[in-house]
């Protein structure tokens, strides 16, 4: 490893599984103090243990703004700033039009949107000038999914937050960019493709669909993160990166 964040701070919100856990790790082996958040404990404490390094877990709910202030208040009691925030917590379910309830809608936009806002907006005090934020989006904010339009709504406002974001942050100097996975092997997707054989079928057929063959890994997605939050991207800012296999691209 090349130690690209030795000695920096770095925030990974939903943190305990799939692209969140994968990019804490990665973080983790370039030399970051990095601190995850996950909602249950027991999965907490194995991502920690996973992670290894200089790595602390902070059990919370990141649309709950109480535990945003917590996870913050943990930051400071071992560091003076952050250097990335990667505000990665999200999830979603599919609901087609004419069956979203009102609890659904408010599920998914608390977590993907309200949560995504104010994990960036309460890190701005710490939040070095010259810091990165990266937000994770999906390709499903430019490209149609049945059942699943309030999600895609969600990916499509974090996108929309880099775009302004970038100019509200232009004297400090903070970059603000966008990772935009596709269909990626994780747990959370094979729950909501129903597990077992139904989420193996799904995703064969969705892999037929992608120049690539395959769908992706969560180490890939992770990769792109963090060049998106390194030195390597200082002058790339306000981008939506596509890590997709091409999907979205034909």
């Amino acid at each position: 490893m090349t130690k690209k964040f030795e000695n920096k701070v770095v925030v990974v919100t939903g943190g305990t599984s799939g692209i969140g856990l994968a990019t804490a790790k990665a973080f983790s082996e370039e030399g970051a103090s990095v601190f995850i958040t996950g909602r249950r404990k027991e999965a907490l404490d194995a991502a920690v243990r996973e992670i290894g390094g200089r790595v602390t877990g902070v059990q919370g709910d990141m649309s709950n703004l109480v535990d945003i202030d917590r996870l913050y208040d943990a930051v400071q009691q071992k560091h003076s700033h952050i250097d990335t925030v990667f505000a990665n917590a999200g999830g979603g379910e599919f609901a087609p039009l004419g069956a979203i309830t009102e609890e659904h809608y408010q599920k998914t936009f608390d977590t993907n949107v309200k949560g995504v806002l104010f994990t960036v907006q309460k890190a701005l005090p710490l939040l070095r000038d010259g810091g990165s934020v990266v937000l994770t989006s999906s390709t499903t904010s430019v490209s149609g999914t049945p059942a699943f339009s309030v999600y895609s709504a969600t990916k499509a406002a974090v996108r929309n937050f880099a775009r302004n974001w970038i100019l509200d942050l232009k004297d400090r100097h903070i970059r603000v960019n966008v990772v935009s996975p596709g269909v990626t092997d994780t747990a959370g997707l094979n729950e909501l493709f129903g597990d077992g054989d139904s989420a193996e079928n799904t995703k064969n057929y969705l892999a037929g669909l992608i120049p690539a063959g395959r769908i992706g890994k969560p180490e890939e997605i992770a990769k792109a993160v963090l060049f998106l939050a390194s030195d390597e991207a200082s002058f790339v800012n306000g981008v939506e990166l596509f890590v997709d296999g091409g999907q979205v691209q034909i």
